[in-house]
């Protein structure tokens, strides 16, 4: 799956959130996408998703060269996408392995219900996760850690063509980190694309990217290879883009 992000203007509440964004992430590529608190970056993340709250105001978001703005969340997911959440919500009433069936089911109707439970085993024991975890109501009274580990547990699921991690690494500490990581690393393939949304480089020396931006004021205003992240922790945003 091709991913393409063209001039893409954004706005909440009259706000204009995004100004101008055009961006390519072709099948196999890493993309990491770093910038400071309210640059906007969450904001791309949801509108790549479908969220209804943000208006595109001009521009275009394109999957294998189709426009997908007028398409439903549901339609997205369908295609491939899949956005890990920053701040997950809770689901009272509805168990993680139930979630799980559904997800699978959606894409393979074929599926039974005993493949899938194996695969689910596989999928445990790479997050070092017990059974009962996916037994307990999606995110309710989850830690921050749990969160997390419930939202690459949905991707290692769904196995979609295009994976956006919206600060993926946010609260976890080294060994959490390092596990979620190996996890994703474990679906990268010449089909599966990820755009990685983060604050920091620690991340990124366990994903590896292909490309790095920088995104501030709700513009690009860096891209290259990973050695950028490793120069945006060392200098900071703002000497960065300073003139």
């Amino acid at each position: 799956m091709k991913l393409e992000i063209r001039d893409l203007y954004v706005s909440i509440n009259d706000k204009m959130i995004l100004k101008g964004i055009s961006l390519v992430v072709n099948p196999g590529e890493v993309h990491a996408l770093m910038g400071p608190n309210g640059s906007g970056k969450s904001t791309l993340s949801y509108v790549i998703a479908g969220h209804p709250k943000y208006q595109v105001e001009s521009g275009d978001i394109l999957v294998d060269g189709k426009s997908i703005l007028a398409i439903s969340p549901a339609e997205r997911a369908k295609l491939g996408l899949f956005l890990a959440f920053q701040q997950p919500i809770e689901l009272q009433g509805v168990s993680l392995s139930k979630l799980l069936l559904t997800l699978a089911k959606v894409r393979n109707q074929k599926l039974s219900v005993v493949d899938f439970k194996k695969q689910l085993d596989v999928n445990l024991s790479l997050l070092g996760l017990d059974k009962s975890f996916v037994e307990r109501d999606v995110n309710v009274g989850f830690s921050g850690g749990e969160k997390k580990r419930a939202e690459v547990l949905q991707l290692l699921t769904l196995k979609p063509q295009l994976a956006v991690l919206d600060e993926m690494d946010s609260g976890l500490d080294v060994d959490s980190l390092q596990l979620l990581s190996k996890a994703v690393n474990a679906l990268r393939s010449p089909d599966f694309g990820i755009l990685v949304i983060t604050h920091y480089q620690r991340l990124l020396s366990y994903l590896k990217p292909d490309f790095v931006h920088v995104l501030t004021d709700g513009k690009l205003v860096a891209s290259g290879n990973a050695e950028l992240a490793v120069e945006v922790e060392k200098k900071g945003y703002q000497r960065l883009v300073a003139p």
